[in-house]
């Protein structure tokens, strides 16, 4: 480990990469570029964030998708 340059960051990449738990858009960093923040304001245009009501995760919700019957969203 000593011959790695930033061990910090090395380990943190490792760490997310197992638990697949990396932002598809920033790839882990927590920054948008311009370009990336332009595309994620046209789709937020239609799709919005929300809380599930079961296991309170956040997760991304289309607009134009229509709701189970109950009006509740459906737990996957």
């Amino acid at each position: 480990m000593k011959g790695v340059a930033n061990r910090s960051e090395f380990i943190r990449a490792a760490i997310l990469a197992a638990l697949d738990s990396t932002c598809p858009l920033c790839k882990g960093t927590g920054i948008l570029t311009p370009d990336q923040r332009r595309h994620w304001q046209a789709f937020a245009t239609d799709h919005a964030v929300q809380e599930c009501d079961e296991c309170h995760a956040l997760h991304v919700v289309c607009a134009n998708r229509s709701a189970p019957p109950s009006g509740r969203r459906q737990h996957p």
